[in-house]
Formats: C-alpha cells, sequence, structure tokens
C-alpha cells in the first residue's frame, strides 16, 4: 500500500497498514529508495586502504614522512633524511646542547655559525619563527 501526501512522494507503509499504527520510531522508506551498497563498498574500501599494514603502523605521511634535507640543516641534525618533526626536536636539541638560548629571554635562540646558515643569515631567531625557517631546507 502506497501513501501520499500533497507534494511528497508515495511512501511504502508495509502491509496495508497506516501510518498511525506504526511505532513513532519507525521510519517510512520511499517507494524507490535503493540499497546504498555503493556508498558502503566505497566506505569500507577506504577503511581498508587506511587500515594500518602487519605492524600495526601505517606508512608515515605529511611531516612525520623523511624527506632529502639541505647540506645546511643536514650539518645540524646529522642525517640526509629526516622528518619535520625529528629535524625541529634535533635542532632544538642543538640548541640546548650549545646554550644557544638569549639568558634573559629563553625565547629568543643566538644563532652560532651552523644554524645562521639555515636560519638565512639572521643573529637571532624566535622560537616560533624555527619551524618556518626549516621549510626551504627540505626537498619536496
Amino acid at each position: 500500500m502506497a501513501a501520499s501526501i500533497g507534494f511528497l512522494p508515495a511512501f511504502t507503509i508495509g502491509d496495508g497498514a497506516s501510518a498511525a499504527a506504526l511505532p513513532r520510531r519507525a521510519v517510512l522508506l520511499p517507494s524507490f529508495a535503493l540499497p546504498r551498497r555503493r556508498a558502503v563498498a566505497a566506505a569500507s574500501r577506504a577503511a581498508v586502504e587506511a587500515a594500518p599494514d602487519a605492524t600495526g603502523k601505517r606508512p608515515p605521511r605529511g611531516i612525520t614522512k623523511p624527506r632529502p634535507v639541505s647540506p645546511e640543516l643536514q650539518a645540524v641534525v646529522g642525517e640526509a633524511e629526516i622528518p619535520r618533526t625529528q629535524a625541529l626536536k634535533k635542532i632544538w636539541a642543538y640548541i640546548k646542547e650549545n646554550n644557544l638560548q638569549d639568558p634573559e629571554n629563553k625565547r629568543i635562540i643566538v644563532c652560532d655559525e651552523k644554524l645562521k646558515k639555515v636560519f638565512g643569515g639572521r643573529d637571532h631567531v624566535g622560537f616560533l619563527e624555527i619551524s618556518g625557517l626549516l621549510n626551504p631546507h627540505f626537498a619536496k
């Protein structure tokens, strides 16, 4: 049995039951509704592709993917390929190891010769500028 309300298309209600006889939570399906197999299949396919491999980790991407670095940055971090996150950690380790923070304002880094090459010849760099100044040293 199909019921039609004004401008709405016909809805299938079931075995001759009226809409009033249905429970409140019952969902009226349009008679022209098709199964959502394609959407479900695409969603499960995407979940499989994003799933971790046998080791339990998915392959690194974005800032966690190792990238080749410039010779200037390589002199500071000691590696030819490194993720951006690890490069930033190693830069901070180098700064702390060589006591390159301004004693009055720890947010300012006083650059030595190696860091001047990495930071474009600047003598002082704010700690929030470091990640932006590393961008030209990573190959895309």
